[in-house]
Formats: structure tokens, C-alpha cells, sequence
């Protein structure tokens, strides 16, 4: 009869990291995917003011953002140091409101536009005749749905 010889090395076998390329791949890809770029740069400071009661947006993609405050650093010498209006990715007057409301508008489709809400983030001390100019402006082109962007305050 023959005999059966037990090999009794006890060395572990290497592990295989022929897929390790594969798995990272993968969550690179997905956090690629699942991550969202700011889609307008801010060209002007804001610092929001505190608020006790405060909620969230439910759907951010039904907003569409208008930015007040004074410009940055860069554009101080081409705009001066007074409170500024954004809308996008440039200065506008609010005489150009209208106009921004009828392009966002036409960006949503015929069911979500009617749930369009447009909020303002406006600097701390910036003045309350530009936010009166700027929901006055809305008022006219039937914006009603308005927030305003704020930080939780103590």
C-alpha cells in the first residue's frame, strides 16, 4: 500500500490582488458619478445672516439661485466695494431678473414649473433696498415662491 505524505510547510497562500485594479476602478467611477460640481462660480462675498427657524430645500433642482453682496477681491477694482447682484455666472442689474427667470423657466419642464422657487443668498449687510428691487422685479414676472438662504443661527 502506499503511503499519503502530509505536507506540513503551514505557509499561507499570497493573496490575489488581481482584481484590486477592478474594485478601485469601480469607486472611482462612482463617486465620478455621484458627485456634483457647483455649477456657478461666486463672484460675490456672502455671508449669510442667522436665522432661528430654518428648512430645506426639498428639490434642488427646482432652484434657481440669485447671489447679493459685494464683489470679491478680483473684481473689487472693475466693480467697486457696493452690494452686487449674480445671476449665474456675471453681474446683472434687476432690470436683467426678468430676463433670468424666463431662461430658468424654460430650462424646467411644463409640469415642474409651477414649483420653480427662487432663493436669495444675500449678504449680512447688505441693504434692504436691493432685496425690495430684487422682489419687486420678481413680483412681475410671477415668481412668488421665494426663499432666503440663511445660517442656523443659537
Amino acid at each position: 500500500m502506499a503511503k499519503f505524505i502530509k505536507k506540513e510547510s503551514g505557509d499561507i497562500p499570497a493573496i490575489g490582488t488581481a482584481s484590486l485594479p477592478d474594485i478601485v476602478f469601480m469607486i472611482l467611477m462612482f463617486f465620478m458619478v455621484s458627485t456634483s460640481m457647483r455649477q456657478t462660480e461666486r463672484k460675490v462675498k456672502v455671508v449669510l445672516p442667522q436665522a432661528t427657524e430654518i428648512a430645506k430645500l426639498e428639490r434642488k433642482d427646482l432652484s434657481s439661485y440669485i447671489y447679493v453682496g459685494t464683489p470679491t477681491n478680483q473684481y473689487v477694482a472693475q466693480y467697486g466695494t457696493e452690494s452686487r447682484i449674480q445671476l449665474n455666472d456675471s453681474f446683472r442689474n434687476t432690470d436683467d431678473i426678468r430676463d433670468f427667470i424666463a431662461a430658468e423657466r424654460e430650462n424646467l419642464s411644463e409640469v415642474d414649473r409651477p414649483f420653480m422657487t427662487v432663493s436669495i443668498k444675500a449678504d449680512q449687510d447688505t441693504r434692504m433696498g436691493i432685496i425690495t428691487d430684487i422682489k419687486q422685479e420678481l413680483r412681475r414676472c410671477s415668481a412668488l415662491k421665494i426663499m432666503y438662504g440663511a445660517r442656523k443661527g443659537k
